[in-house]
């Protein structure tokens, strides 16, 4: 076994924990996985995992390994695509992972559309609202919504969501419009967790105003919010992004758009930078595109 396989095993291995799932990402047999992670160790000169009888466990050593292999990896992948022309007509599989709203709304379309421009690459789509860690998880691109940490990630802006208030047209109609966010109180409201997860909410560039909304309904999903804000019944709080097309048809509106908080940006974030593979930066290039012509978006 050389060392560019031996490093492809050893990745295998940590992201299956265990010796058998690492045989069968690769396509080579248990023993020949086992005798390649004890050549390994042995040639390093210390113990990449711990073992148990249900699984293997990274040392604190095999667990900074496993970021520098992946990088060689990465890199070497990158230059071979090159080599093959892979960076100008990309191939292989992209992993992707987003928000589920967002991904429905937005990234769905733009997917459809490059696997039609890309016939040599597949993707999978992972949605939901946990952050990944990109390196551990073996994703090529994430699509954030907020304010990002300091990081080796790479990222690329492509616009930015409002915290809004929003109701129906009827509802408005019949209950009129809130003129400050102390009118809230007077009004009917839904609130949805994943967005005030806490009955005070914030308003203000800065969030400095606190008011205390007591909904008479509280829901976990933003469907099921504004399913019932559409229906005329109350006022819900959201990502702006997630009434894009209803906006657009009229079926909701916002109201108190002065006393939004800063809005978050959007960024498309992945990890190789400027030697990002073909298939990433053909990704981000079209989706930069895309979302930035999405008025609700900017």
């Amino acid at each position: 076994m050389d060392r560019i396989q031996a490093l492809e095993v050893f990745v295998a291995v940590a992201e299956a924990q265990s010796f058998a799932g690492g045989a069968r990402a690769t396509g080579l047999s248990a023993p020949s996985i086992t005798r390649g992670i004890n050549s390994l160790e042995e040639r390093l000169g210390t113990r990449l995992f711990t073992r148990t009888t249900r699984r293997v466990r990274l040392t604190d050593i095999g667990q900074a390994y496993l970021e520098d292999a992946r990088q060689i990896l990465e890199h070497l992948q990158t230059a071979n695509d090159t080599a093959s022309g892979a960076a100008t007509n990309p191939v292989g599989q992209l992993r992707l992972t987003c928000s589920h709203e967002f991904g429905r709304i937005y990234v769905m379309p733009i997917l459809s559309e490059f696997l039609d421009l890309y016939p040599d690459i597949s993707v999978d789509v992972v949605m939901g609202d946990r952050i990944v860690n990109l390196i551990e998880e073996g994703f090529d691109i994430a699509v954030r919504i907020g304010h990002l940490p300091s990081s080796d990630l790479s990222a690329v802006k492509v616009g930015r969501v409002r915290r809004v208030i929003c109701g129906s047209p009827d509802y408005f109609a019949k209950y009129g419009m809130p003129r400050s966010p102390e009118d809230l109180k007077a009004h009917r409201t839904a609130a949805i967790r994943p967005v005030s997860p806490s009955p005070e909410w914030r308003f203000g560039y800065d969030m400095d105003q606190v008011i205390r909304i007591d909904s008479r309904l509280t829901v976990s999903s933003v469907a099921s919010g504004l399913e019932i804000a559409r229906k005329g019944w109350g006022l819900t709080r959201v990502l702006s992004y997630q009434i894009g097309p209803d906006l657009e048809s009229g079926a909701m509106q916002t109201v108190l758009e002065d006393f939004e908080p800063e809005p978050l940006p959007i960024n498309l974030v992945h990890v190789e930078g400027r030697r990002a593979a073909g298939k990433v930066r053909a990704f981000v290039d079209l989706a930069s595109e895309r979302l930035r012509a999405v008025a609700v978006l900017n």
